[in-house]
């Protein structure tokens, strides 16, 4: 028996330490990650520069209080906001945090501008994932809150791509549209062009506000800093985590100075946000990431790993239905089920993820060079095999 709450379907599977794109377990077995934590370890395991960042601060400081300046905090802020749209950082522990920061931020907007006590619904999305505290299930959906028995009003829930329903629903009491530019629970599902325009257009129109939850596109997952960047849309809110502290808890809420400007002092606040030590890893990533071609490297990967993934969907038509995605969050739907891919491509050393509309995850470390992309290709065919 085991202390640890049973909140996870965990494997047998333990491992020991990693290296690049690589995880060992304690037998000694390599197994090419596929998964990176599901889409956190965006620099993979072991990066020299970010270990010594860490040792370096960890050595200084680890922990202060809000009450304080934080350098390295300042200076995360600031860099995420000279690459986004932003005027204001939050930073916090994890994508559900900043997704209830972004929530509570729209809703005190209206609150203060018009002194409104009712517009307050939220507005997201059929297959959307955005946290598992109280506010953020209410955003997945009635169902997910089912369980706690439990309401939490202000949320409408519709068809995803539908925007005759979004017209049909948004009133005066309505606040903000929260969305993933792509959906990563929901099964890498793309929200096209035309939909995140309208939505724009239609928040513009009807005094609402835009948020993107980024938590598992954002931050170099599609090839671009931000997967709303492929779409010239800009929100009002976003969210991110994940990959900004590859592996550390890390995640902030990023809003314009028209919205920002109207959380005060007390309205909001995290003990453990924006740490010397968290907020000196997300500096390291951005480091990294902004070096010259990174973001080149990770478009170019990710057209050779298309590529191979096309090539055997057509071999295996009777395994997988189709191939979706973009940059390094890429979605194979599966004719076969996708548990029983997953299990039998952690037998060919391969670590994948599953999601919703049966479709099996692919989100390896932003760092995948050419040839550990053939290899995954390899394992890939030769798990296709099985079936």
């Amino acid at each position: 028996m085991t202390n640890v709450l049973p909140t996870y379907p965990r494997s047998n599977l333990e491992f020991t330490h990693g290296k690049d794109c690589h995880l060992y377990d304690r037998n000694g077995d390599e197994y090419l990650d596929f998964g990176s934590g599901i889409a956190v370890n965006s620099l993979g395991y072991s990066h020299q520069y970010l270990n010594k960042k860490l040792l370096e601060q960890s050595e200084r400081l680890w922990h202060v209080s809000n009450i304080y300046q934080i350098s390295e905090q300042e200076r995360l802020a600031e860099r995420l906001c000279k690459i986004s749209f932003a005027d204001y950082v939050f930073l916090c522990n994890s994508g559900t945090e900043a997704v209830e920061a972004s929530i509570k931020i729209a809703r005190k907007y209206y609150y203060e501008t018009i002194k409104s006590k009712t517009k307050n619904q939220i507005i997201s999305f059929d297959g959307s994932f955005h946290g598992r505290t109280l506010g953020s299930l209410a955003a997945g959906g009635p169902s997910k809150l089912e369980p706690f028995n439990t309401e939490v009003s202000g949320f409408r829930f519709l068809d995803f791509g539908n925007l005759e329903k979004v017209k049909e629903t948004v009133c005066k009491d309505t606040a903000a549209i929260l969305i993933e530019p792509i959906q990563g629970e929901g099964g890498i599902i793309e929200a096209s062009l035309e939909f995140i325009k309208d939505l724009r257009k239609l928040c513009n129109e009807n005094d609402m506000l835009l948020i993107f939850d980024e938590v598992q596109c954002g931050v170099g997952r599609t090839g671009k800093m931000f997967a709303h960047q492929w779409l010239d849309v800009v929100p009002d809110i976003m969210t991110i985590a994940k990959a900004i502290g590859n592996g550390f808890p890390l995640g902030a809420c990023l809003t314009s100075e028209k919205v920002g400007s109207t959380m005060d002092f007390g309205s909001h606040g995290s003990t453990f946000g924006g740490n010397p030590l968290a907020s000196a890893v997300g500096n390291a990533v951005l480091d990294i990431m902004l070096e010259e071609n990174f973001l080149d490297n990770v478009e170019k990967i990710s057209t050779e790993l298309f590529s191979g993934l096309t090539k055997i969907k057509h071999e295996f038509p009777d395994v997988i239905e189709l191939i979706r995605g973009k940059g390094l969050m890429i979605g194979m739907k599966c004719k076969i089920k996708n548990t029983d891919f997953v299990e039998k491509a952690r037998i060919n050393k391969l670590l994948t993820v599953k999601a919703s509309d049966n479709v099996v995850r692919l989100l390896p470390p932003l760092i995948l060079s050419s040839k550990e992309c053939k290899e995954g290709l390899a394992k890939i065919r030769s798990t296709c095999e099985m079936f």
